[in-house]
């Protein structure tokens, strides 16, 4: 019986090698998460039955990987849930934001990625600025007000010193204006399957002033800010805060949004919380959110097919569970072994057995969420 919308796991399992060498998604530094994570993308393309890429490998030569789509398909936009995505996709590559960083091979044929998880999961709220209001009102517990805009790849000044003046940006921005006239942000970073261990920037003496100045630390000169797995979420709360503190807005929301089993980041962000202050007035306060409660969010909002399209391609760890299943099962379903005749004193096969089949309980399925089928096809 398929699970429910949204029912998991405590845990995700450790993925045999055999079955990673099968897909051909072998990598041996994967984190536990990305390994399974990696699996449930392999498995998207194949029932898309989209052509696999191919990375360069140790020995210099290139080898398939099943977690990647070919350089055709990329271009196609097939690492995107709809048409109407892949073409704002493209259209914001053309389009960014001066000294905006877009890695277009990973945008487009890397479906590990949270590049193209990032316009798969906001394109739907650009395009209606009421669901996107709809969604922050769940996701955002004391959100009033309604969404007026949807950015991606967004700082507000980069190079500026009034600013960060670095290069840091936010992967959405979504701008809102409240019932009394405020104008506020939703500064949001979206992880997949990375683990908050990014090369680390050369440190500026601008945010340890910031650090010192915004109040948003308990230590701001805590070196645990300056380091992986938490200077990330520091730079960029800093410079959601200077966006306040420079009136270009009178409020705002700092925003994380990763999947619940990606256990490197949610304990990053358990360690970065306990260095924050609670915030006051003016202060911008950051929020946990994890994939499965933002598409759920979505869900109840309305966008029931696209929620579960998305579900369906980064959260339904089940369709891992069928592969291991499958995997377990092909042990068992081995032909009965020979015996030894005692009639001619040698070795011969049993007499007109036949070969052992599973029982309909014992037959390995992949299991589907409920919805999953209304996934719209690339």
């Amino acid at each position: 019986m398929a699970p429910e919308f949204g029912e998991q796991f405590d845990h995700l399992p450790l993925i045999p090698e055999h079955v990673l060498r099968k897909h051909s998604i072998h990598q041996p530094l994967d984190t536990r998460f990305r390994a399974a994570a990696r699996l449930l993308q392999s498995i998207w393309r194949t029932d898309k039955q989209l052509p696999a890429g191919s990375y360069i490998g140790p020995d210099g030569k290139p080898a398939k990987l099943g977690s990647r789509i070919s350089v055709k398909a990329g271009q196609a936009g097939a690492n995107f849930v709809t048409p109407e995505i892949a073409a704002l996709a493209l259209r914001e590559v053309c389009y960014r934001e001066i000294g905006a960083m877009i890695d277009e091979e990973r945008l487009l044929t890397n479906l590990l990625s949270s590049m193209p998880l990032v316009f798969n999961l906001f394109a739907p709220l650009r395009f209606d600025l009421k669901l996107a209001t709809a969604i922050v009102r769940q996701v955002v517990r004391d959100f009033i007000g309604e969404v007026t805009q949807v950015l991606f790849e967004h700082a507000p000044a980069r190079g500026n010193p009034k600013f960060t003046g670095d290069y840091t940006a936010f992967d959405v921005c979504i701008r809102y204006k409240t019932d009394n006239g405020h104008r506020g942000f939703i500064a949001i970073e979206v992880k997949y399957s990375e683990s908050c261990q990014e090369p680390v920037p050369t440190p500026r003496p601008r945010y340890d002033d910031l650090s010192r100045e915004t109040g948003l630390f308990i230590d701001p000169d805590s070196p645990y800010l300056r380091t992986n797995p938490l200077q990330q979420l520091w730079r960029e709360h800093c410079l959601a805060q200077t966006m306040v503190a420079n009136e270009l807005y009178d409020e705002g929301y700092f925003l994380l949004i990763a999947p619940q089993f990606n256990h490197l980041v949610q304990a990053a962000a358990g360690a970065y919380r306990c260095q924050l202050n609670e915030p006051s007035e003016r202060q911008v306060p950051f929020i946990n959110v994890t994939l499965e409660d933002f598409i759920s969010a979505m869900r109840q909002a309305g966008a029931k097919d696209h929620a579960a399209a998305l579900f369906r391609r980064y959260a339904d760890f089940w369709l891992v569970d069928g592969e291991i299943e499958l995997a377990l099962s092909a042990l068992t379903q081995k032909r009965t072994p020979r015996v030894l005749d005692s009639t001619k004193g040698k070795r011969g096969a049993p007499k007109a057995e036949a070969p052992l089949q599973p029982t309909a309980e014992q037959s390995p399925k992949r299991r589907l969420v409920k919805g999953a089928e209304h996934s719209p096809t690339v």
